[in-house]
């Protein structure tokens, strides 16, 4: 609104001006369907989807039912009780598929902080990557959605798709129905950075809040789970911990219990012998660009249609489609 008032010098309405945003972005659905890859793409290029979930405040009456009734059910009006939600949040998904060039490389060159070399290799910058996202839809819908995208673009799946998660339990769910559904082959991979995390915490189970051998703990550690060892360091903490017999070890065994549970998306060692990406940082920007720099500013509560159409007006500039639109 500040920009049409600069601009024009006239004043717009709240109301106008969302009503303005709704009409241009009511056809972006048929403007997506239009573009369609009529034709597969002319490469054998890596195919990557990413998925995330992202919340955003919104109006009492644009809450999904099950986060409408908690907040019915909060025992004071005036604040909070001890263990509380404010329920105020409705979930968007948001979604990525770009196509990149396979970047090979070895567990030490991602991890080694000792390496004095002033040429590391790069990824190529995606090419013809969509992001969007949807807090009407549900997360499931918005998942499929991206696999009938790269279905467009590889209708044999002659080429190798990647999948890039960061480990929520209920998105995997959904992503692996979806796979079965529309029989669908790809390799999951948790993201690198979830997993370093982890293994933070458990550090903190074993040394000193500034003790410096921490980062040689952990440098040794993340480079043996790109090697693919994850079920191994899994064991070495459990054993660590045992034997110094650790009372406040909730890191170390969040960390242990995340290792095994996701071994199987784990295995990084293959990932980097076939150039795989191993972190999200794509989808982390898009939920950032789409969401968190407009739906997400102070005071701001959003109705389901007034932030439907933000996200579909950004999702369209993200992805380098507005102009086009």
């Amino acid at each position: 609104m500040s920009s049409i008032n600069t601009t024009t010098g006239a004043y717009t309405p709240k109301r106008q001006a969302r009503n303005i945003v709704q009409d241009i972005a009511q056809d972006s659905d048929g403007f997506y369907l239009q573009q369609r890859y009529f034709s597969p793409e002319n490469t054998s290029d890596l195919l990557v989807l990413t998925m995330d979930g992202k919340g955003t405040v919104m109006q009492p009456n644009s809450l999904r039912k099950c986060t409408k009734k908690g907040a019915k059910q909060q025992k004071l009006k005036g604040r909070l009780s001890a263990g509380e939600k404010k329920d105020r949040k409705r979930m968007a998904e948001v979604a990525a598929v770009y196509t990149t060039k396979p970047l090979h490389r070895s567990p030490e060159s991602i991890m080694s902080r000792n390496d004095n070399s002033n040429v590391r290799p790069l990824r190529v910058p995606p090419r013809n990557k969509r992001v969007w996202a949807s807090v009407e839809r549900s997360a499931e819908t918005v998942i499929e959605e991206a696999f009938l995208e790269v279905l467009e673009r590889d209708p044999t799946q002659s080429r190798q798709w990647v999948v890039l998660v960061d480990g929520h339990p209920h998105q995997l769910k959904q992503i692996y129905r979806v796979m079965k559904k529309l029989n669908i082959d790809a390799t999951v991979v948790m993201d690198f950075i979830h997993v370093l995390e982890y293994q933070w915490k458990a550090a903190w189970c074993l040394f000193e809040k500034d003790d410096p051998e921490v980062e040689d703990w952990i440098e040794k550690r993340e480079t043996e789970i790109l090697r693919g060892n994850a079920s191994q360091v899994a064991k070495g903490l459990g054993g660590s911990a045992t034997k110094r017999k650790l009372k406040q070890r909730e890191g170390i065994d969040k960390c242990i219990g995340y290792l095994l549970k996701n071994k199987s998306r784990l295995e990084y060692g293959k990932a980097l012998e076939q150039g795989f990406p191993i972190a999200s940082g794509v989808i982390e920007g898009a939920c950032r660009h789409l969401i968190n720099d407009r739906l997400d500013i102070t005071g701001a509560r959003w109705s389901l249609e007034g932030a439907e159409s933000i996200l579909k007006l950004r999702s369209l500039r993200s992805s380098g489609d507005l102009e086009k639109y």
